[in-house]
């Protein structure tokens, strides 16, 4: 394609709504005040907009999610002014949710992109999990209404509990009752599974994201 017709296939979407995915890996956010969004995740910007890290623990944020063990976590950054940010994760893909009153629903701290910032919003952690993986697992627990955007390694599975999982593959879930950790049931000798934590979801309401990759580290 000539010039002209790669600018017209690759141009921002025309809409009118706030949260907008402009490929699968990129989101276009509409600010009219403040925006929540993954530090470092800003790839372009058009307007006037500043971005600055969360540095209070005021209101259950810090300027990172962080871990309570083991202090790793995801920084988190505000978008404040008018105008329109570009964000994207490492080319991971981009999945939009638009909350309604009174839904719930929990994210790992690595794979939140960006939310509204009248969504309520508390950082969790799991204190069995985090003693027993290298890196934690934080978690961000969010009530709408409102629109939030996550990230996922290649497309998402969501599961309907009862359903057990690999901790380091699980996404969200908005299950009411908090998963237990388990460990594998079976003695292992020298060669290991790598699937020695997991994550078991009981009850029968919501369902759990999972993604076919395995985060290691944050990375």
């Amino acid at each position: 394609m000539n010039a002209e017709e790669f600018s017209a296939a690759y141009e921002p979407t025309d809409s009118d709504a706030p949260f907008r995915r402009e490929n699968s890996y990129a989101i276009a956010v509409d600010v009219d005040g403040t925006t929540m969004a993954k530090a470092d995740s800003m790839v372009a910007y058009t307007g006037d907009l500043t971005f600055s890290g969360r540095a209070s623990v005021e209101g259950g944020v810090t300027g990172y999610l962080k871990d309570a063990v083991t202090g790793e976590g995801t920084p988190i950054m505000e978008i404040e002014g008018r105008g329109t940010a570009y964000l994207a994760d490492t080319g991971k893909k981009v999945q939009l949710l638009d909350l309604d009153a009174g839904d719930r629903i929990t994210v790992n701290g690595e794979d939140i992109l960006a939310f509204e910032s009248d969504l309520h919003y508390e950082i969790t952690t799991i204190d069995s999990l985090s003693g027993a993986l290298a890196g934690g697992l934080t978690n961000v627990e969010i009530e709408g209404p409102g629109l939030l955007a996550l990230t996922t390694h290649c497309d998402p599975i969501v599961l309907e509990p009862p359903v057990t999982t690999d901790p380091k593959a699980t996404v969200a879930w908005t299950t009411a009752e908090s998963p237990s950790i388990g460990t594998n049931k079976k003695l292992e000798i020298g060669q290991t599974s790598g699937e020695a934590i997991q994550m078991k979801f009981d009850g029968e309401d919501g369902f759990v994201v999972v993604q076919p990759y395995e985060e290691h580290g944050g990375a």
